[in-house]
């Protein structure tokens, strides 16, 4: 990749990840009225701190796809002539990640008197966004593009969602998981056109 392209990425993303940030803020703030973002009361300074936050998760959304570039570039190494273990894996990983964000965040606030059912919309709706992502993917490249960009977009996104998950409260995570769901649907979805394979889109197995 060169600088050219990589800068064209770093750029394209931070925008779309704050604007989608801010957007979903602003939602946010208009449907939850005592909502303060970190506790924040003062109006304008409330929106600096949103924007600066908007901007934030999607850096974190460009770290986690270079790391996950890099894992990917492993694996691809390691399971050599066995790529078939290495996409079964990834699948067992997908299902893990989708049961313990139902599992984990409904035994963290056991105490809450909440029902299990309010927990399952988060991973529906991640799994629902990458199924489409995916599709897309596999519709630009091939079939084999599926579940590299089903793994990247629910784990790596479950993942780096992860500081909001732990606050345990709704607007929180749909600020930070909104932005995150775009920047990656985004960044996968560009790969193969920066990195492209024979001169054709078409043609490429990239994740």
């Amino acid at each position: 990749m060169t600088l050219k392209k990589w800068n064209y990425l770093f750029w394209t993303t931070l925008l779309i990840g704050t604007v989608a940030g801010m957007i979903t803020s602003i939602i946010i703030k208009l449907t939850v009225p005592d909502f303060n973002f970190l506790g924040i009361s003062v109006g304008w300074y409330e929106w600096i701190f949103m924007l600066f936050g908007a901007s934030m998760i999607a850096v974190l959304s460009e770290m986690g796809f270079f790391a996950y570039l890099t894992v990917r570039f492993v694996a691809m190494s390691l399971f050599r002539g066995k790529l078939l273990y290495w996409d079964i894996l990834q699948v067992v990983v997908i299902i893990v990640a989708l049961f313990d964000i139902v599992y984990l965040r409904y035994t963290g606030a056991a105490d809450s008197g909440n029902g299990w059912v309010q927990y399952i919309v988060l991973p529906v709706g991640i799994l629902l966004v990458s199924v489409a992502v995916a599709r897309w993917k596999v519709k630009e490249t091939n079939r084999n593009a599926l579940i590299p960009t089903l793994f990247f977009m629910c784990v790596v996104t479950i993942m780096e969602a992860i500081p909001a998950f732990n606050l345990n409260q709704a607007s929180y995570t749909i600020i930070m998981v909104v932005p995150l769901l775009a920047c990656n649907a985004w960044q996968i979805l560009l790969l193969h056109r920066l990195l492209p394979t024979n001169n054709s889109p078409k043609k490429t197995s990239e994740a």
